[in-house]
């Protein structure tokens, strides 16, 4: 599997058979550079315009918004997992969703804008996932003592913090220093734009990959 980022919350993951990018953002209205990538499936987390740019994604794509409970798209079986955006039950910011998908083997775990912990039943989905990509900007999202509560409860093998400020972006968002003084030195990697991944790869150690863009 292929894991490449394209700034802010916004991924692309794909194998030799499909391309799925999630959250996409037009570049130009958050001051970094615009998403050059090409897909069959595009997921959409929640319906802000910095998560919602599918026309900044090339290729026939089929576009998902905010879908919950088990699907198939174009062969790819897909969860969405129905969260908050905030600390209000989503009365401030609306809800969000999750994305579970299992690609090449591996079971990935997209959270969006994730505004809180979410409740049992949904932790119970997404526990041990391979990769768990989580914001860590603590504007509109979890602070930084729920991302770590959140982390313990899902106990991944990978994390990938995302939606944190890099320069040029013009979102209020937390740098990622305060996240990675939570997480051991010898844990952090630091991965470049994109990695090619398989199962044996990533093994039983614990790791957070940072991308660089």
């Amino acid at each position: 599997m292929r894991i490449r980022w394209h700034g802010h919350a916004c991924f692309e993951f794909g194998d030799s058979d499909i391309t799925v990018v999630v959250d996409p953002h037009d570049g130009r209205s958050i001051g970094i550079k615009p998403p050059s990538v090409s897909a069959d499936i595009v997921l959409i987390t929640h319906n802000h315009y910095d998560h919602n740019a599918v026309r900044a994604v090339r290729g026939n794509h089929t576009d998902i918004l905010a879908q919950n409970g088990l699907f198939d798209v174009k062969g790819l079986t897909v969860e969405g997992l129905q969260t908050c955006h905030d600390y209000s039950g989503g009365t401030e910011l609306g809800m969000n969703t999750m994305y579970l998908f299992e690609m090449d083997g591996m079971r990935v775990c997209h959270c969006g804008d994730l505004g809180c912990i979410p409740d049992d039943d949904v932790i119970s989905r997404i526990k041990g996932v391979d990769f768990l990509l989580i914001p860590t900007g603590e504007v509109c999202t979890m602070c930084m003592d729920d991302v770590r509560r959140f982390i313990e409860l899902v106990n991944p093998t990978v994390i990938i913090p995302m939606s944190y400020r890099v320069g040029g972006l013009t979102l209020p968002l937390s740098t990622i220093d305060d996240f990675l003084q939570m997480i051991p030195e010898e844990a952090v990697d630091y991965i470049g734009n994109e990695i090619d991944v398989s199962p044996e790869d990533i093994g039983e150690i614990k790791e957070c990959w940072i991308f660089d863009r």
